[in-house]
Formats: C-alpha cells, structure tokens, sequence
C-alpha cells in the first residue's frame, strides 16, 4: 500500500518540475536501454507546448519511446508473471497498478483530446498532433504501472525518476521534450475533473481543461454558472450541459423557484418529475430523515431516481435495491 499512496501522489502532483532530477532519469532511462544519452533537452510547460516543440525538432533521429519505456516495462511485467505465476501476479496487479489505473487513464486521454483539440485546425492536423502524441511517454501519469514494479528491480529506475519529477516526455535518438508538470488539479471524490468555478486543470502557459463531475464542458458556460436561473436553464439546448447546470443550480431550489407541483406523495416522501425537451425527465424524491439534527431539525434529501418512477415509495425503494412492493422497512433512521 506504501507504494500506491506514494504513487497516488506521484500522478497528482502539481507545481514546477524538478528539471536537474527529470533530466537526470531521462539520461538513466537512455543508458538502461542501451541507448547513447540524448545530446538535446527541451523543455515545455504543457503537453501541448511539448507537441509544438516536438514538431521544430531539427535532426532529432527517430522516436526511441519502444526502446526506453514500451520494452522495459513488457519485460518485467513477464519476469513478474513467470516469477510470481497468474495467480499472484493478478494480486499484485489488483493491490498495486489497478488502483491507480482508472483515473490516471482518464486523465490522460482528456489531457490527449485537450491537446488534439487546441492544434487542430482541420482532419489533417488532428492526424499529425495524435501521431506525435503517440510518441510521448506519459511521466506522473505512468504511475498505476509504475507502482506495480516499485521495489521490484531497478530496470525501470530512470522511467520512475523522470515520472517522480515532470510531466509528459518525448525521447528520441539526440533529443528529449520534457513538459512541466499542472499547476492545479481539482477532482472529485471519484478522481474526475471537477471545477465550478474555472479550469479542473491547468499548466503554466495557459493550457487547460474545464470540466464539471468530469464532464468537459466550455470556460465560458463555467462563467455564467453563477447567474443561473430557471429560465436560462429551460432554455439549454444542450441536454448534457442542461444537466451539468441542474447540478449546479440543486434540484431543490430549481423546483421551488420553478413553481414545480409534485406528482406523487405517500409515506415515504414526494415524488418531483422535471420535465426536459429533449432528454429524459428527471425524476427526484423528496424524503425527511425521521432522524434529527443535533439542533432538533429534521434533515431533508433528494434521491435522483429512474424516469419511469411512479410513485415516491417506489422511488425509495429502487435506492435500496428494491422494487415498491418489497419495500417496507421496520423502521425509519
């Protein structure tokens, strides 16, 4: 576990790279190769800057990326495998790696689309800056793979120690480009980009990403976020943004300032129908808690439930996993 929370860390690490340790990991990397060290390094301060930079090389010799990252890690992933067999290597794995895999592949494909979007001027550019992409090795956010091999060998030394210090890298023949690390990364608690209030991720010369729950969304809709109201939300066209801004505004005060009249009520709560052009209504249920606050006051919640929920019970009972005729607790908590 010390090895995942360190490289937890590792991929969300933010703040200006440590270029002396960078490059020097980048030079160990070449020599565990059994390639000559690079004669070139340059630096970039976003990954799309690194493209750019990748593009004027000037006889920088052909990609290297197979040799010192691509080979490496398939050779100690079969020497882990026939020393540990499949049982234990799949242990490993799911300790290790796979904890960190989901969100830190996440990350990079929309740092990827990002880049992809913010060079491209037509089909043909789109082609070129992927083909460049497919060169980079990914630094921090190797780190799910990283951490599966830590403590297990040093064939993989350098890799980590470019990762430990900067972001992106490009190695070719004579020369490397090497991107700083974000300057800011806000997530949720599902490790999705997540910022109301401007980009969920950011680098030092601009580039950045907007995203709401980890939904990419535009820095101008972030904007009028704050001067939301329930006729600017009706009027979306966009039913993915018109969620996003549902979100945002609370559901709760939505139906109270829209003048919603509720379709259903029993014991067990309100049943509340957001009728949306376009896009499946949203359906959400009213409940009190039956268990008071320390002040005395009873909380209340809204359960977002399925859009062919009828009646508040069965809403209820589709957040435990039941459907409404099976669902009658002892007691209320």
């Amino acid at each position: 576990m010390q090895y995942v929370n360190s490289w937890r860390a590792v991929a969300a690490a933010t703040g200006a790279a440590d270029r002396a340790a960078a490059e020097d990991g980048v030079r160990l990397a070449y020599r565990s190769a059994g390639l000559a060290e690079p004669e070139t390094v340059v630096w970039a301060d976003s990954p799309r800057a690194a493209v750019e930079a990748v593009e004027k090389l000037v006889d920088a010799g052909r990609s290297v990326r197979d040799e010192v990252r691509t080979r490496p890690w398939a050779d100690e992933r079969r020497r882990m495998y026939d020393e540990l067999g499949p049982a234990s290597w799949s242990a490993l794995w799911s300790a290790t790696g796979a904890q960190l895999w989901e969100t830190t592949a996440a990350l990079a494909e929309r740092i990827r689309t990002g880049v992809v979007t913010d060079l491209s001027e037509g089909p043909e550019d789109e082609s070129d800056v992927r083909l460049v992409l497919l060169d980079a090795v990914l630094g921090q956010h190797d780190a799910a793979w990283l951490a599966a091999f830590d403590g297990r060998g040093d064939r993989l030394t350098g890799l980590a120690e470019v990762a430990r210090n900067a972001g992106w890298w490009w190695p070719y023949e004579r020369a490397v480009v090497i991107s700083e690390r974000p300057v800011a990364l806000h997530r949720d608690e599902a490790g999705r980009l997540d910022r109301g209030d401007g980009p969920a991720l950011s680098y030092p010369d601009g580039f950045a990403l907007h995203a709401w729950r980890g939904m990419p969304v535009p820095a101008e809709f972030l904007a009028g976020l704050a001067t939301l109201t329930p006729d600017r939300i009706r009027g979306e066209e966009n039913a993915e943004l018109r969620r996003v801004m549902l979100e945002y505004y609370g559901y709760d005060r939505y139906l109270t300032e829209s003048g919603a009249e509720p379709v259903h009520r029993d014991e067990t709560g309100i049943l509340w129908r957001i009728a949306m052009d376009g896009d499946e209504d949203v359906v959400m249920v009213e409940v009190v808690n039956s268990t008071p606050e320390p002040d005395g006051t009873h909380r209340t919640y809204w359960l977002r439930v399925p859009p062919t929920t009828r009646t508040a019970k069965e809403g209820v009972a589709w957040t435990f996993g039941l459907d409404g005729q099976a669902y009658a607790p002892v007691r209320q908590t």
